[in-house]
């Protein structure tokens, strides 16, 4: 069979949110990439429906939070609401908090929106070439590259791809992953699951009381779009293909419901629970689900994987171009595996606690408690955004110096967070104008924040070949920075911070050291690759 053959810089195999993120970031990095996608298309299930706070500000540094935003249901979505059926009344109900209302700690809102209508708008994102139906079905490591085959799944012609870089974020099913024999640990599948996608006029018990999701006894509902649609997810009976897939939804929405469901797709699909041992192999690196699968409740898999993408694709470029050492790309399992671990406990417990409402309730309900009695709810508001996860992470590596040089001391910020400027943290978003926030200085750069630009611009004439920027940093916020007047706050291109000095530098090449450092590079004397 005729093979051609193609050249890029970083070979992306997967085109869901995860691959998509990295395309468009790599193209703002000036690296070429190649991304291939098994599927002819996009998928046009809604699958993943949440864009948690962090995500969004990636958006927003890559234009997209406005349109995103655009395309989702308003703020008051940013809700989960627990119903014997549909058409019964609350029995308990909780805010999707940095969802259903802005946030203090972030310039943006997340959102509830439908994965069909987010990857449209990452594949607008970037202009690098994508093949669709291409997959992948071998690899192979070089000295200096990786060699993939693929084949055209319509025509059976193959092409044989050379890339510096392979970054597989091919899903659960990582035929990369496989390819490596990479295992995972954790539960594994967790339950067959089916969402139905339909039809039904739905606002008389929506409308008034709108929600991300509707847990019922039988079955979730989630409204897919601002102007219409559903699905029903809930696990798949013994025999699917038999299954009176009108019948199940119609008994979730109430036997007095008189609404009829035209349902339009059946999609049968596994819930995994699990994070792979290891995070690549030399030059083939994992993200997303090919690196940790997270089941659904609290929307975090999706956006765990824009994460990886973002920590990931700064240190690829960085190596590319040469102004970092291929050790930095070691950073990337360092920081990003124990996060997956973090996630997917926390995942886990969010099962747990929907479970114990509906428990309560089935309780209630045998005790013959008139309905629709209320019931507390065994988590705070808090609790279930996550906010801690989701703003508090905090990375320990050698792509991190502590304050006095060293990498900094462990620590797990939980479901709570707090604002901090501790080396290893997402840059505390701080308003510098009405309009303007210490996180819209970041970038495809390194950004020096301080109070005394002056005094650091000297150090930063010596800080060639690394891309960086000095932003002044005002004074009423010295304090929650940890700062002095003359210190600063070195913030990596992910927007965590890679070091800290409270007050004036220790030597005029205390900048040049850090990058240096955090960079595992050896300019100017050593040639990086």
């Amino acid at each position: 069979m005729p093979v051609a053959d193609a050249r890029t810089e970083v070979l992306i195999v997967g085109g869901g949110p995860v691959g998509l993120t990295a395309r468009a970031l790599l193209e703002r990095w000036g690296v070429r990439a190649l991304l291939v996608e098994k599927h002819r298309e996009l998928s046009p299930f809604p699958r993943s429906r949440l864009v948690n706070v962090r995500s969004m500000e990636i958006f927003r540094r890559l234009g997209l939070a406005a349109g995103i935003t655009a395309a989702a249901f308003a703020p008051e979505y940013g809700r989960i609401r627990f119903r014997d059926t549909l058409s019964d009344r609350d029995f308990a109900t909780a805010a999707m908090v940095g969802v259903n209302a802005p946030v203090p700690e972030s310039p943006v809102t997340g959102v509830v929106t439908s994965q069909d209508r987010l990857e449209p708008l990452l594949l607008g994102a970037a202009d690098a070439p994508v093949r669709f139906g291409s997959e992948l079905i071998d690899l192979a490591e070089e000295a200096d590259g990786v060699v993939a085959l693929l084949v055209d799944r319509r025509s059976g012609d193959q092409t044989r791809v050379r890339a510096r870089y392979v970054l597989a974020a091919d899903g659960a099913n990582s035929t990369v992953r496989q390819l490596l024999g990479i295992d995972t640990t954790g539960p594994g599948a967790l339950g067959d699951v089916t969402t139905v996608v339909f039809d039904a006029d739905l606002r008389r018990w929506c409308a008034r009381r709108p929600a991300g999701v509707y847990f019922t006894a039988h079955g979730s509902f989630l409204p897919l779009y601002p102007e219409g649609g559903w699905a029903w997810f809930a696990p798949t009976p013994e025999d699917p293909a038999r299954a009176d897939w009108p019948g199940f939804v119609q008994r979730a929405l109430g036997p007095g419901a008189g609404v009829r469901a035209e349902v339009l797709r059946v999609q049968h699909w596994v819930m995994n629970a699990f994070v792979a041992e290891r995070f690549g192999h030399g030059r083939i690196l994992l993200a997303g689900d090919a690196a940790h699968a997270i089941p659904i409740l609290g929307g975090l898999g999706m956006n765990a994987g824009v994460a990886d993408a973002h920590n990931l694709c700064w240190k690829l470029a960085g190596v590319l171009h040469g102004w970092a050492g291929p050790g930095l790309l070691e950073s990337y399992e360092t920081e990003r595996r124990p996060v997956a671990h973090q996630t997917l406990r926390q995942a886990v417990a969010n099962t747990q606690l929907l479970l114990q409402v509906q428990d309560r309730r089935r309780a209630q309900l045998r005790s013959g408690e008139v309905t629709p009695t209320r019931i507390e709810l065994p988590w705070s508001e808090e609790f279930f955004a996550q906010l801690g996860l989701v703003l508090g992470v905090s990375y320990r590596s050698d792509a991190v110096l502590g304050d006095h040089g060293t990498p900094p001391e462990p620590s797990d910020s939980g479901t709570d967070y707090l604002p901090t400027a501790e080396p290893g943290r997402r840059m505390p978003h701080l308003w510098l104008t009405p309009d303007s926030s210490t996180l819209d200085t970041l970038g495809e750069w390194f950004t020096l924040l301080t109070p005394d630009p002056v005094h650091w611009e000297r150090q930063a004439t010596a800080t060639t070949p690394w891309p960086l920027r000095i932003e002044p940093l005002p004074h009423e916020h010295l304090d929650l920075c940890g700062l002095r007047p003359h210190g600063a706050l070195l913030v990596r291109p992910d927007g965590h911070i890679g070091a800290r000095w409270r007050d004036r530098p220790p030597s005029a090449a205390t900048l040049h050291h850090a990058l240096t450092a955090i960079t595992r590079s050896t300019p100017p004397d050593g040639q990086a690759p």
